[in-house]
Order: C-alpha cells, then sequence, then structure tokens
C-alpha cells in the first residue's frame, strides 16, 4: 500500500498555526523521546500530514526533521514558514520555493578576508517540477482580500543561516548579498532540513512566506501585519503541494505493473515471471498484473530468501542507472548503502530486523524517486521485509 503522508515542519508557532487551520481530524502522535507531532488530513483528501516544531535554528531543525522521517517514511518533508527578502524580486506576501539552498555561514577566515566554503543542497527535480506546475496553475492561495494584490510563487536560492538578518548595511549584510547573489530569501532552519533529508534519502522541500525585506524594519508594525499573511500564503500552497505529492504517489503505485498477470499460483518481479515454481516472496492475491503481498507464517525463511534474492536484483539495477549516468555518485553511494542496510536486517531476522529492513528500503525509495520504475519496484518488497518475523 503506497504510503500518503508528508510531514511539514515549521520554526515558528504561528507558522504552526498557519498548517495546523487546513487540517482535520488532528491526532497527537508522540515520539518516544518526546517529540510531539499532530497526524492528520487535508480536506477531502486522501493526504495525511505529520505536523511538527523544531523551533530556530538549523540544528534544531535537522534533528527534528531526522526524527520525522525515521518515524513517519514521509513522501516528502516540507519545511514551511516566512522568511526575509533579499531583493526586490520577491514582494512582502509572495511564496519563495527553494531550488536549492545555501548554508552560508561556512567559510574560512584569512588574513586578507573571510572566504565563502557553503554548502548547497538542490530540491529533487520532482518536486520542483511539480511546484512549478502548481504555481502555473494558480489556484493555490486563499481568496485575496478587496484591493489586495494575490501572492505569487518565485522559484531560486534560499540562503540558511544561525543569525537573523535585519540590516542591508552591515558587513554581513554585504557579505550575504556579495557571495549569495542569487539568493531571494533568507532564513534559519532550511540547511538543516536539507541536510537531513539528504541524508535519508527524503525529498525535501522549502517553502517561505516572505514576511519582510531584511533591511531593519522587521519587528516593526508592518513586519507585524505581514507575518501572519505570509505564514499563511505558505501554508496554503505546501499544502497543496502536499496533496498532488501523494496523488502522484498512488497513481504510480497503481499504474505500475510488475509483471505478466501470473498463473499457477506464480508471480513475476521486475518483468520476471516465474514459471512451474513458486518464488520466496509469497503472493496474496494478483489484480490487473499488481502484485499483493503476504508473507506465509510457514514460508518465513523462503520470504527471507527471495527478498534476498530481489534486493540483489535491486544492487544491479542501481549499478547499471549509475553506468548510464541515471544516478549521481553521491546519490548512487548512499542508495548502495541503504540497500546494504536492508541486506543485512532481512538477513538477521531477528526483533526489530523487519522495520529496519522496510525503513532502509523506503529510503531507498526516495533516493531513486526520479526514476519511477525502479522506486516502484521497491514497494512490494517494502512490504515483504515488513512481513519478515
Amino acid at each position: 500500500m503506497p504510503n500518503n503522508l508528508v510531514v511539514i515542519l515549521t520554526a515558528l508557532n504561528l507558522e504552526y498555526q498557519a498548517v495546523h487551520r487546513r487540517l482535520t481530524d488532528l491526532r497527537l502522535h508522540r515520539h518516544e523521546r518526546g517529540t510531539r507531532f499532530e497526524v492528520g488530513a487535508v480536506s477531502d483528501t486522501s493526504c495525511r500530514v505529520a505536523l511538527g516544531l523544531t523551533s530556530k535554528g538549523n540544528h534544531s531543525a535537522a534533528v527534528i526533521a531526522e526524527r520525522a522521517i525515521q518515524e513517519f517514511s514521509p513522501v516528502a518533508v516540507l519545511f514551511v514558514g516566512v522568511a526575509g527578502a533579499l531583493w526586490d524580486t520577491a514582494r512582502l506576501g509572495d511564496v519563495v520555493m527553494a531550488t536549492h539552498v545555501y548554508a552560508f555561514h561556512g567559510g574560512t577566515s584569512e588574513d586578507d578576508g573571510l572566504k565563502a566554503r557553503p554548502r548547497v543542497w538542490e530540491a529533487p527535480h520532482g518536486i520542483s517540477q511539480l511546484g512549478t506546475y502548481l504555481a502555473r496553475a494558480d489556484n493555490w492561495a486563499d481568496e485575496t482580500p478587496a484591493g489586495g494584490r494575490a501572492p505569487q510563487v518565485r522559484f531560486g536560492a534560499i540562503a540558511a543561516g544561525e543569525v537573523v538578518q535585519n540590516s542591508t548595511i552591515s558587513a554581513e549584510a554585504r557579505w550575504i548579498r556579495q557571495h549569495y547573489n542569487d539568493a531571494l530569501a533568507i532564513e534559519m532552519e532550511g540547511a538543516g532540513v536539507a541536510q537531513a533529508g539528504h541524508l535519508n534519502g527524503a525529498p525535501v522541500a522549502i517553502i517561505r512566506g516572505i514576511s519582510d525585506r531584511a533591511d531593519g524594519t522587521k519587528s516593526s508594525a508592518e513586519d507585524r501585519n505581514w507575518q501572519p499573511r505570509a505564514a499563511a500564503n505558505a501554508a496554503a500552497f505546501a499544502t497543496r503541494l502536499a496533496v498532488e505529492l501523494v496523488s502522484e504517489q498512488e497513481q504510480n503505485a497503481m499504474s505500475h505493473s510488475y509483471g505478466p498477470p501470473a498463473t499457477d499460483h506464480t508471480a513475476g518481479y521486475s518483468s520476471n515471471t516465474a514459471h512451474q515454481s513458486t518464488v520466496g516472496i509469497m503472493a496474496r492475491s494478483v489484480h490487473d498484473s499488481t502484485v499483493h503481498l503476504q508473507a506465509s507464517p510457514q514460508t518465513a525463511t523462503n520470504t527471507a530468501t527471495g527478498l534476498a534474492a530481489e534486493l540483489e536484483t535491486v544492487g544491479a539495477q542501481l549499478q547499471r542507472c549509475h553506468g548510464d549516468h541515471a544516478l549521481d555518485d553521491d546519490t548512487y553511494h548512499a542508495a548502495q548503502t541503504e540497500l546494504r542496510l536492508a541486506r543485512q536486517a532481512a538477513a538477521d531476522n531477528t526483533p526489530g530486523s523487519s522495520r529496519q529492513a522496510s525503513l532502509a528500503l523506503k529510503r531507498l525509495r526516495g533516493l531513486v524517486a526520479d526514476l519511477p520504475g525502479l522506486a516502484a519496484q521497491l514497494a512490494p518488497l517494502i512490504d515483504a521485509a515488513g512481513d519478515l518475523s
């Protein structure tokens, strides 16, 4: 069964409430270490949202994002809130969706000055494409007040640091504009969330409503007026994006074929059909060439063996994709790491190994999300891993 949950994180309570108002049937979900999430649904959709509060800063945002990914194995993680504009490209109330995020505080101090050494995380291609599509559709925003201007969605870099930026003339402000002059907005959490998503193979989108100009007017009456409006606009776009992400996930799961219709109680994977034999991963039922998995308790050993064989096939496919340049080096090595963890957990067959194998395969699926065939092939293997005893 496809996952239909998206994690949405915010730093401020005002941002949290903006998302909270768009969800229904909320239930408290408490992480074993005390972090509290609320899990609800976007009205009239199948999209579920796990909403969490990180507090300010990239470090705390990274920790909570990591915790949310491990807890929920979401379709994606969206970080939603307000930000300051660095240029006039994005106006107050507009929404900026990051094409890439700079951790701008990386650097080296030398005799001739401070040299920039940023880290950069690009947004996943699929999420970026979906975001631009929704922006073109232009039907995501709430009704604009009479005489008001409808918010626009801007796409570009976002700079994330560890200080509140509220000047255009300070030494740091000049340095940021010199080294990160393509950044549309500045904030304090996006780099941490992007790093957590990268390490866990989870797609991440950073979505910010422009509440100020980072020019000395923060905390002014104008800023206090624009903050809730900017947060509401970011929440509106983010929840629409979440719904579309889940819809795509469900459509991919329904349309992908795992092989021709099985006969004689045999089933095929990766377009390979088993004939006159029973595969190790037992099929519960077959509908329209989609295999629904259920491991029989009597065939636990065969299930583990069959899963191991399928994982070997996945490893070979990863190698081919890497050789064809469909996977870059970093993604390929991260995918191989998750595959190795899944193999080890499946082989252990100890209490807790089933969940470890399933989580590793979910992270692997996130890493290869831009390869729909391979990502969809992992769906029954995730189910099979969950059925190991």
